[in-house]
């Protein structure tokens, strides 16, 4: 016989009975209600899926608000460059440094001679020295005889159809010695640019003529004189057809006109230092002579007498 307390009482089997057969029940309704809803979903499923979906619509837009980042990335870095420019578009005006441009440029100052040519003062060229016989000191300029031995001839391509003719020149060399010459001949090829051919006299100034040649330096000088320009023209000169030279000028001749009636007229420059009128117009009559740094000198009354050194009262100034 077994033992009463390992036995359940009869009124408790009968409610745990009632009990499952209550939830059964009840199980059983709800299944019956999901299935006659029109959708055949339950609430409980809905709400379920609601915030789900709730959750996918408010993450959509996300997405698309993370898009405009890359659009806005390019405006962002416009501004950037636009930073960036405005000091560097401030910094050229800012900075019109004057003495950058003589580095980078064999010119110098704007304005200080607009009219030089290859030879412009204010430079220093960098070249080398020979030397060579100069006689009597007369060359390609045709300025004739003279007992001034301190002459050099200009290397063709800075002699430019004989506008380096007449100039003072400073030359230096390594040593530190230096001298001053007066261009009157050239020097052909292949005399290189920056070259010049010194006369033997001006080159022992600078080192022995053992040397042969030399690396120099040298610029364009505007002398102190007391003489005064001086005019010639060329044997065979007449009404008809004359060559007019300058002589004794200061500083290197840009130009030479003579006077016609209908104002002045530029004569063509040659290689041996005239100035040519091929039909004679302004031959005997009144001269203009300009420099490199803009001053016009007018001359009155040089009748033509070919070959015969005329001298004037004016000069050019000093700079």
């Amino acid at each position: 016989m077994a033992s009463r307390s390992h036995r359940r009482p009869p009124s408790k089997r009968r409610s745990v009975l009632v009990s499952a057969v209550g939830v059964a029940a009840v199980g059983l309704l709800l299944s019956l209600v999901m299935v006659l809803r029109p959708d055949g979903e339950p609430d409980s499923v809905r709400s379920a899926a609601e915030p789900s979906a709730g959750h996918q619509s408010s993450a959509t837009p996300t997405a698309p608000a993370r898009k405009p980042a890359p659009k806005q990335k390019p405006k962002a870095k416009p501004k950037q460059p636009k930073a960036s420019p405005t000091p560097a578009a401030t910094t050229p005006s800012a900075r019109p440094s004057p003495t950058s441009a003589p580095r980078s440029s064999p010119r110098p100052a704007s304005g200080t001679a607009p009219l030089a040519g290859r030879i412009q003062p204010q430079v220093t060229y960098k070249g080398v020295a020979t030397h060579y016989d100069a006689a009597d000191g007369d060359g390609a300029c045709l300025y004739g005889p003279s007992p001034d031995l301190m002459v050099a001839a200009m290397n063709h391509t800075d002699y430019e159809t004989s506008k380096a003719c007449g100039a003072s020149i400073l030359v230096r060399a390594a040593n530190g010695a230096s001298v001053t010459v007066r261009v009157t001949n050239e020097c052909p090829l292949p005399c290189a640019p920056g070259q010049l051919d010194l006369s033997k006299e001006a080159f022992a100034k600078l080192a022995g003529l053992s040397a042969g040649r030399i690396p120099i330096t040298w610029s364009l000088l505007s002398p102190s004189t007391s003489d005064t320009v001086s005019i010639r023209y060329k044997t065979g000169s007449s009404s008809h057809w004359c060559g007019i030279q300058a002589l004794g000028h200061r500083n290197p001749l840009a130009r030479l006109e003579v006077k016609t009636g209908s104002g002045w007229s530029r004569l063509t420059r040659t290689e041996y230092n005239y100035f040519l009128s091929p039909g004679g117009t302004g031959c005997g009559g009144a001269l203009r002579l300009t420099d490199i740094y803009g001053e016009q000198l007018t001359v009155d009354g040089i009748a033509i007498r070919p070959d015969a050194v005329q001298p004037t009262r004016v000069q050019f100034a000093r700079h």
